[in-house]
């Protein structure tokens, strides 16, 4: 599983990304996790508002933060 975090490091793309760890973490599921900043590969995902998550090349969320609970909803 790839799991990538889009954004430019902003204190919510680091949230994101800590909770998406702890989801992997607690489901204990192997995932390659990928920080990305460039813009124009985050606009390759036409995303337009970061942070925004991406699991197996399928953006799951935008714009906010959600929550290891959902994160691992979707991992599952």
């Amino acid at each position: 599983m790839k799991i990538e975090i889009l954004g430019m490091g902003c204190p919510n793309c680091k949230r994101l990304e800590e909770n998406a760890r702890k989801a992997v973490s607690e489901l204990g599921i192997d995932a390659e996790m990928v920080k990305v900043a460039e813009i124009e590969k985050i606009m390759g995902y036409d995303v337009m508002s970061a942070p925004a998550l991406v699991v197996d090349g399928k953006v799951v969320c935008s714009g906010r933060v959600p929550d290891v609970k959902e994160i691992k909803g979707w991992l599952a």
